[in-house]
């Protein structure tokens, strides 16, 4: 099934206005003729102008082949209706607002029926008919909501590959409403990875933290370390403890910083991508004094990417975090390998998109974007001519098999600019080389693989923003023996002699593994929430879309909207 559906404005203003249309004649618009049913009431509602539906086309689908009402009786609500608004009122706990769902114009409906039906008022049609289509309506937005995201991922990421997934949303309200699943049917919508449900929980403590007063600051001042005695360490105490990283132990003096605290230290530093040596320094106390809500609101952001994902990643799959610079390669829901990454600098970011990883090259040529080389190489050449020989380039005009080889040492290197730089550079294979000795290819548009690298030390860095986009791996002989596991010979003797050859070769797949490469800042790992920077700058927009206030239903003119679920 296919819904325009506009997720409605969060907040108590949503609630004021849903409430006072109610009092006005009713969420649907305007009124007309007398009915002459609740199947009439129905019709004549769906109709009216002015209408308050979110997902209003989804909901006339619903109807159009007969007004059949779901969640009422003549004598008012159903226990279905009953169940479906005690659904929608966690849904905060998938980071999502009740308050999109109708919530507080289908309470105050409820409420009145109830008291029609007890006899203390009269039982209005109308009011049935709003209630009733109120009802399917919030149940197929919330359900698009947990299916798909409330946010379009292409409006975020304009790079968006990955399908996302589908399924007849009417087809599961009628399963929800006949076998009275309402609750299972809905949350059977939410991505089924464990690391989906992971998230949810740690969203859920850190919002009991939140509502205990969150933690206590650590204030800017010396460094923190074993041995230290200050009043900051029983600060730093506290505030371990409130995350669970410190136990509580009545015997610790509060002042002295001991073993005990700097191995919880440690823990909170590698929760957060920071580098553990146990000292608290100013990385580690902006960490630590990042608010409660700061953290909440990035475990929503991230839920939501869960929700533009599919549910099928592959049986196996590489999927690297360019946030959380790692590279995971995933068979059957287990983990298989992981290792570090380095990722594209901010002013060069690392893409968002998926794809198959085809090919391996070993003992590559590195063909220099002609961006990069005059970005990059240019000046450097500028500085010192000799290092064109030293670190093994070799140079073209032109391209292609017209291309001609030219003598470095014939060029006038400065006099040669972004806009003049009639040449092509190329870095023979060898250790000096910039790919390493191995790449991982899947052909895209952005130019973008995994390869080895010969600058080893950049993956002890606690944050490897370094490279120019592509994705730079810490073990490329066990990713290259994994990936060619069903290429007959390919052991991981074979694949270092592969590496180490003078001239370059390419090996196809036997069987194409999907990649994916994409941007969390916080996910859950051997049971603990970890948080990384946000280094690209996305989280806020991500967030700014979630909380934004969609056009009123009844004035928009268009069919979608931009940031909103299509």
């Amino acid at each position: 099934m296919t819904c325009t559906c506009f997720p409605p404005p969060a907040g108590r203003h949503w609630v004021l206005r849903g409430l006072a249309i109610l009092l006005l004649g009713g969420v649907l618009g305007a009124g007309g003729a007398a009915p002459t049913s609740l199947q009439e009431t129905l019709r004549l509602r769906l109709q009216a102008p002015g209408s308050m539906l979110s997902a209003a086309d989804a909901v006339d689908r619903v109807y159009r082949t007969g007004a059949e009402p779901r969640w009422i009786t003549a004598a008012g609500p159903t226990a279905q209706a009953d169940s479906l608004i005690a659904v929608l009122r966690d849904a905060d706990r998938d980071g999502l607002r009740p308050s999109d769902y109708h919530l507080a114009p289908l309470d105050s409906l409820r409420e009145h029926l109830r008291r029609a039906a007890s006899g203390a008022q009269d039982m209005s049609e109308r009011r049935l008919a709003d209630f009733e289509l109120l009802c399917t309506d919030a149940f197929l937005l919330y359900a698009r909501h947990l299916l798909r995201g409330r946010v379009d991922p292409v409006e975020m990421v304009p790079s968006w590959t990955l399908g996302r997934r589908e399924r007849d949303l009417a087809q599961r309200l009628d399963e929800a409403v006949d076998k009275g699943t309402i609750r299972g049917v809905l949350h059977a919508l939410r991505p089924q990875q464990p690391g989906y449900q992971a998230l949810r929980e740690a969203l859920q403590r850190y919002r009991d933290i939140a509502a205990s007063g969150g933690w206590p600051t650590v204030p800017d001042g010396p460094k923190l370390e074993v041995g230290v005695a200050h009043d900051q360490v029983e600060a730093l105490r506290a505030r371990l403890r409130v995350t669970g990283d410190l136990a509580v132990d009545a015997s610790a003096a509060p002042r002295q910083f001991d073993d005990a605290l700097r191995a919880a230290v440690v823990r909170f530093q590698e929760r957060h991508g920071l580098e553990a040596d146990g000292v608290v320094g100013p990385a580690s106390r902006a960490a630590l004094n990042v608010s409660v809500d700061r953290r909440i609101q990035q475990l929503e952001v991230n839920l939501e990417r869960w929700r533009w994902l599919p549910q099928d990643l592959g049986t196996r799959h590489v999927l690297v975090n360019i946030a959380g610079f790692q590279l995971r390669v995933m068979e059957a829901g287990e983990e298989q390998l992981q290792m570090r990454v380095v990722t594209g600098r901010p002013y060069r970011q690392t893409p968002i998109f998926s794809d198959q990883i085809s090919y391996l090259s070993f003992s590559p040529y590195w063909n220099v974007p002609h961006s990069l080389a005059t970005r990059d190489k240019l000046p450097e050449f500028q500085r010192n001519p000799g290092l064109v020989s030293q670190q093994g380039f070799e140079v073209f005009r032109g391209w292609g098999a017209d291309a001609r080889p030219i003598d470095p040492s014939t060029i006038d290197w400065n006099s040669l600019s972004a806009r003049n730089f009639p040449y092509r550079l190329r870095q023979r294979p060898g250790p000096q080389n910039a790919l390493g000795q191995v790449k991982f290819m899947f052909p895209n548009r952005h130019n973008v693989y995994l390869h080895d690298t010969p600058s080893q030390s950049l993956f002890q860095r606690s944050a490897r923003g370094f490279s120019s986009g592509c994705i730079r791996v810490e073990r490329p002989v066990e990713l290259a023996t994994y990936l060619l596991r069903e290429n007959e010979g390919w052991t991981a003797d074979r694949v270092r002699r592969a590496m180490g050859q003078s001239r370059e070769q390419s090996v196809v797949l036997q069987e194409k593994v999907p990649v994916h490469l994409l941007y969390w800042t916080s996910w859950v790992e051997d049971g603990q929430v970890q948080f990384r920077n946000d280094i690209y700058q996305r989280d806020g927009a991500v967030a700014s879309a979630l909380d934004a206030v969609p056009p009123d239903p009844r004035d928009r003119s268009d069919a979608g909207g931009a940031r909103w679920s299509p």
